[in-house]
């Protein structure tokens, strides 16, 4: 009797890196704890990765998985992980944003070449998945004031040649008739494992998992390795820096409720001193400090920050402190506990 191949469910390509290694893993029929062990992720992540595995290539379960696995080659009955295949996986290049770039194989840096050039690179992976046109990298990288030569396939050229394969001319950056996009799987790039964080830490809100969210929040802030594409050229990498600024202060306070709720006092503090030492006119992080020291009984303390806070406001920008800052202040000056949050904390 003949046969339809079923040709509309997602390919192996559709996951990343760690995705196809935990799917080769779950293949060889090992439990969440010895996938965990030997890919060194925290267990209760190992989960959460199946699920998406599973949700990508429209699996139901956990055994169409490991099906779907001796399907595809990844794993040779009575031979675990399959090592010595004509086509293994390609080796991942990383890409780091989340700091000065960087880029490295197998543990070992790339040479990117001048900073022009690495920002067509912070491009490309900021946008992984998506193509980019020459324009819009000119757009990103140039601004208003493009080059006269045409460097941008040259800027391309390089990269491509930097970013191999391994000893194979095939290059991670595909060219095609629309413009340049990184190959999908064969790059791993830090904000985009960031971003999946995000989505994990929302979840674990919605479910009112302190703990949890505290864990996921940390290992997002670990990504971060100093100013964000610092020293990066063009309008894209200054609206980045700002833009994932911006987030990695957001998890800082989120993290910090979350310990503040469990009753973590002294961490939340600590989290949230050195945040407000590198963002001294954040006027929300002040008001956070001096809300977390009351929660400490350190209200002087409190009022010292406040009194750092205005004078730092006052010197750099010529402004008041905001009603929100000048509110928080009060409260602690009239012992509102209330208004602070403080009754029915952990202690």
């Amino acid at each position: 009797m003949p046969t339809t191949a079923i040709t509309d469910r997602p390919t192996d390509t559709a996951l990343g890196h760690l995705e196809r290694r935990v799917l080769c893993a779950v293949g060889c029929g090992l439990r969440d704890d010895e996938i965990a062990a030997a890919l060194d992720l925290p267990e209760d992540s190992v989960a959460e990765q199946l699920a998406r595995i599973l949700g990508k290539l429209g699996l139901r379960d956990r055994a169409a998985a490991i099906v779907h696995a001796f399907d595809r080659g990844l794993v040779v009955p009575g031979s675990g992980p399959r090592t010595g295949s004509a086509h293994p996986a390609p080796p991942v290049v990383e890409v780091s944003v989340l700091g000065p770039l960087l880029a490295s194989q197998d543990g070992l840096p790339l040479s990117l070449g001048p900073l022009r050039q690495q920002a067509v690179l912070a491009a490309l992976a900021l946008c992984s998945g998506r193509t980019l046109s020459r324009q819009e990298l000119l757009d990103g990288v140039w601004g208003t004031e493009p080059p006269v030569a045409n460097v941008v396939p040259v800027y391309i050229y390089r990269l491509r040649k930097a970013l191999r394969f391994g000893d194979s001319p095939d290059s991670v950056i595909e060219h095609g008739r629309r413009g340049y996009r990184l190959v999908s799987g064969a790059v791993d790039v830090d904000v985009v494992r960031m971003e999946r964080l995000l989505t994990d830490i929302g979840a674990a809100e919605r479910a009112g998992d302190a703990e949890r969210t505290v864990r996921l929040c940390s290992r997002a802030l670990k990504l971060f390795r100093g100013e964000v594409l610092a020293g990066l050229p063009g309008p894209l990498a200054e609206r980045e820096r700002i833009r994932l600024t911006e987030r990695r202060i957001a998890l800082v306070r989120r993290k910090v409720e979350c310990q503040l709720r469990l009753g973590r006092h002294s961490e939340a503090i600590a989290e949230l001193f050195a945040l407000s030492a590198a963002h001294p006119l954040d006027e929300p992080v002040a008001a956070m400090l001096m809300r977390a020291l009351c929660r400490s009984g350190r209200q002087a303390e409190a009022l010292t920050v406040f009194d750092r806070a205005r004078r730092r406001l006052a010197d750099d920008l010529g402004v008041p402190p905001s009603l929100m800052l000048r509110r928080t202040h009060q409260m602690i000056l009239r012992g509102d506990e209330a208004g602070l949050g403080l009754t029915g904390a952990a202690g």
